[in-house]
C-alpha cells in the first residue's frame, strides 16, 4: 500500500519537474520572470530527478550550469541509491 502511495507520488513529482524545466525554458527565450533555480533543483531534491534530468535534456535547459550538469544526476544516484537500500 504505502510503496504503491511512493511510486504515485514519484510519478507525479517526475512529470511536476519535466514541466518546470520546460516552462523556465520557455521564460528564458521569451526573457520573462524566471523559475529559481533554487526551485529547480528542490524539486529534483524531493524525488523528481528522473524528470529534471530528463526536461534538462529534452529542453536542451540548464544543461552548461555545473550544479545542474553534476548536481543533478548525483540526486538521481543517491535517491536510485536509497531506493535500493529501501528495498
Amino acid at each position: 500500500m504505502i510503496q504503491n502511495v511512493i511510486i504515485i507520488y514519484l510519478i507525479i513529482i517526475n512529470i511536476v519537474a519535466f514541466g518546470m524545466y520546460g516552462i523556465d525554458k520557455q521564460k528564458a527565450i521569451r526573457k520573462q520572470w524566471r523559475i529559481p533555480e533554487a526551485q529547480l533543483l528542490a524539486v529534483a531534491a524531493i524525488g523528481g530527478s528522473a524528470g529534471a534530468l530528463l526536461g534538462m535534456q529534452f529542453f536542451h535547459h540548464k544543461t552548461r550550469k555545473w550544479k545542474f550538469r553534476i548536481g543533478v544526476p548525483l540526486i538521481l544516484a543517491a535517491q536510485l541509491i536509497l531506493w535500493r537500500v529501501v528495498q
